[in-house]
């Protein structure tokens, strides 16, 4: 065996701030990384697959589902996580792109609010005892998808 890098990491069990589901569409990772900073996650449980919330709002199979909520549950379990944070993506390539929606912004962000809000309605029933927020991340920014309508618009 060779050692090709050394680093100290925490050998501590830690407490997750929150559990993450996201796409592994790198476009976003930098301003999902700095947005979860800035509302004050440090320590994150992190799940990312293709789609993200899909595999919970418009799961493909039984399997997927099962899966996501289970690695919330593991979260849950080894790091006693309350907090339960959804992101989507303007452009997500597991949903078809921009380019399903003909280009309409607003379509788009419509769609993954729906999206989300069934997403956060199964890991509700499946875990009763953590928050849910979801998000949709844009090229732009990150726009809270719960916030009534008026907010999300600017």
């Amino acid at each position: 065996m060779l050692k090709r890098f050394h680093f100290d990491s925490p050998t501590e069990v830690y407490r997750a701030d929150a559990a993450v589901l996201w796409c592994f569409d790198d476009r976003i990772t930098l301003v999902v990384q700095k947005f979860l900073k800035r509302i004050g996650v440090r320590q994150v449980d992190t799940v990312r697959i293709a789609g993200g919330a899909m595999a919970l709002a418009s799961p493909k199979d039984n399997f997927e589902q099962g899966f996501v909520i289970e690695q919330l549950r593991v979260s849950r379990r080894l790091h006693q996580t309350e907090r339960v944070i959804l992101f989507a993506h303007r452009d997500c390539g597991a949903y078809g792109g921009s380019a399903r929606f003909q280009g309409d912004a607003e379509t788009e962000a419509s769609f993954h609010r729906a999206e989300l809000a069934r997403a956060a309605e199964v890991i509700r029933a499946a875990l009763p005892d953590v928050t849910v927020e979801y998000y949709f991340a844009d090229f732009d920014g990150v726009w809270e998808m719960d916030a009534p309508r008026s907010a999300i618009a600017g």
